[in-house]
């Protein structure tokens, strides 16, 4: 089990730590804001990509990590070739 990077070893060390510093009866309590408060950031989170969607105007998924390709450019018109024959000084 692998949450965040942490380990179950360092998950229960930050687990008595907190009942050391809290008290168990308060340790629920913090238990219960941590989540509405991670609900929270998660709807937030949710609302802000549905309005870039709409925004954007596609209802896909973006996926940031692959680049777009480039657009097409058109070739540049040939530009004129001196009569000259040599190279300008």
């Amino acid at each position: 089990m692998n949450i965040f990077g942490i380990g179950l070893p360092e998950m229960a060390v930050i687990a008595a730590i907190g009942l050391l510093v809290f008290g168990p009866k308060r340790l629920p309590e913090l238990g219960k804001t941590l989540g509405r408060t991670l609900r929270g950031f998660q709807s937030a989170s949710q609302e802000f990509e549905k309005e870039f969607r709409t925004a954007v105007g596609s209802d896909q998924a973006v996926d940031v990590a692959t680049p777009a390709p480039p657009a097409a450019i058109p070739p540049a018109p040939a530009a004129a070739v001196e009569e000259s024959g040599g190279p300008s000084s």
